[in-house]
């Protein structure tokens, strides 16, 4: 599990799910047992040992209050990860959303919201069906009827609302567009533009974006990496 604290991923693993692959490109290793967490250690890319719900509890409030400018990621191992999981979202307001990556003759959908490129999303209705929402939202935001593929990943995201506290849990997939006739941003939603770009052209202005929408685009392009070589 992935979630992202003001654009800085967090990976909450299981120690026994490490290999020497996995943990190669860290910056810094810290046994958990042997060292105390201080926050000048979190620099770069970070591997916590043997996190306990409450180290796990500091980390997210160190990072809610002054996250560390060159922190670049933390992936924290612990043996007990639905405790940690649990503990981290007892935190928060949980709100579930959904949104994909619509595609016509190899173009993906892109829009420019809020100085930033971003994919249409939205939160689910109450009782309504992640991949009914996605369908919803992207015609909603965008003008585009769309109809589903497959799904592509889930990422949670961390921001404040009204002085709360919220988790949001974005469930995403791949779309073929079925008709684009009526393609229009929302303006109600701060929605300034709307564009069909090439993989290549997405991935240069996704370079202005955040790194959860990148995450997404990287684990759509690992999808069709495998499709390719089937």
């Amino acid at each position: 599990m992935i979630i992202f604290f003001d654009d800085r991923p967090v990976t909450i693993v299981r120690t026994n799910e490490l290999t020497q692959s996995d943990t190669s490109h860290f910056d810094h290793i810290i046994d958990i047992r042997l060292t105390k967490l201080r926050s000048v250690y979190l620099t770069g890319h970070v591997l916590l040992l043997n996190t306990t719900s409450s180290v796990a509890l500091q980390i997210i409030e160190m990072l809610q209050t002054e996250p560390p400018k060159e922190l670049l990621s933390i992936t924290i191992a612990t043996s007990d990860k639905t405790a940690v999981v649990e503990k981290i979202k007892g935190l928060y307001k949980v709100i579930k959303a959904a949104g994909g990556v619509v595609v016509k003759k190899d173009k993906w959908l892109l829009m420019y919201r809020r100085k930033k490129w971003d994919l249409p999303k939205g939160k689910l209705d109450k009782g309504e069906k992640s991949r009914d929402a996605a369908i919803r939202e992207i015609e909603e935001e965008t003008g585009v009827k769309a109809v589903l593929r497959e799904r592509i990943c889930t990422t949670w995201h961390t921001y404040t609302f009204n002085n709360s506290r919220i988790l949001k849990r974005t469930k995403w997939y791949l779309l073929d567009c079925t008709d684009d006739t009526r393609l229009a941003p929302q303006a109600e939603e701060d929605i300034e533009k709307l564009e069909w770009l090439s993989p290549r052209e997405a991935q240069s202005v996704l370079i202005n974006s955040y790194s959860s929408i990148r995450y997404v685009v990287e684990c759509l392009q690992k999808m069709q990496n495998v499709t390719e070589r089937l």
